[in-house]
Order: structure tokens, then sequence, then C-alpha cells
């Protein structure tokens, strides 16, 4: 467990409830360290497709992450119903950092915290491009809260 203090919901800016499942459990009886970076995953990944950024399809951009980082600060197991909390940290020419806590039931500490560093590259080359502007508007609003708690 780490020993740098837990964020609170405070700290985020939307948030995406999930279910946890049975085999999300290790051998130890808690959720399996790997599962926390699928929890991350779709928190940002719900909310790239809500605002229309991430398509499956016929894409001129794509995000790819360069880096990802987690933090455990407390034990969850199923059935412990989780939400993942959301917040755009930092936004680059090129790079957007998501942060991400996960919090147990409805608690107000953080279980688990972390980042995923996305790099917008360019979907034909793979070479990293800036981020296009009607990208950047959204994650911006998001960064501020004009984008609702809940969007």
């Amino acid at each position: 467990m780490s020993k740098t203090p837990p964020g609170i919901r405070a700290d985020y800016r939307r948030f995406l409830p999930i279910t946890t499942r049975w085999t999300d459990n290790d051998v130890f009886g808690h959720v399996n360290n790997a599962t926390y970076y699928s929890f991350f995953d779709t928190a940002i990944t719900h909310f790239l497709v809500q605002h229309s950024i991430l398509k499956w399809h016929g894409a001129d951009h794509l995000l790819m992450v360069a880096e990802s980082s987690c933090r455990y600060h407390s034990e969850i197991a199923f059935p412990d119903r989780i939400t993942a909390g959301l917040r755009v940290a930092r936004l680059g020419t090129s790079s957007i950092r998501h942060e991400i806590g996960v919090f147990r039931e409805n608690a107000e500490m953080a279980a688990a915290e972390g980042y995923f560093v996305h790099v917008c590259v360019d979907a034909a080359t793979r070479q990293p491009t800036p981020i296009p502007d009607r990208w950047r508007r959204i994650l911006e609003a998001a960064m501020t809260d004009e984008i609702t708690r809940e969007g």
C-alpha cells in the first residue's frame, strides 16, 4: 500500500460506476493489481467515447498510451461497488494526462489512484501530432468543469 495519502472524491471532476466481478479477485481475496488498469482504461474510454474523441473506425487521429501508473491505498474485493473518478490533469501539445481515483462503495478516500498519459498520433503514420482543436476544446472544458461533473 502507498504511503502517499489517498485523494478524496472532491479531487475528481466526473465519475463512472463500475461493477467488480468475481473474476477480478485474486488468490489473496482482493481485486488483482492488474485489474485497476482496466478500471482506469474503462473510465477514460467512457469519457472519450461520450465526447466523440475516440472513434472505432475511420479516425484521422488516435490516442496511444505512453505511460501509466497506479498507487494502491486500500483493498477492494468482489462484490464491492466502485466508482472511478476522472480528471484531465495536464494538456500538452500532443499529450493528455488523465488521473483516476478508484473509490470503494461510498468512501470519500480513494482505494487506488493512478494516471494514463495519452499521446495523440496521426492514424496513418503513428507519429505524434498536435491534439485536434475540437478535442482540445472538450479537454480544456473538462479541466475547468465546463463539462458537467457527470459528463
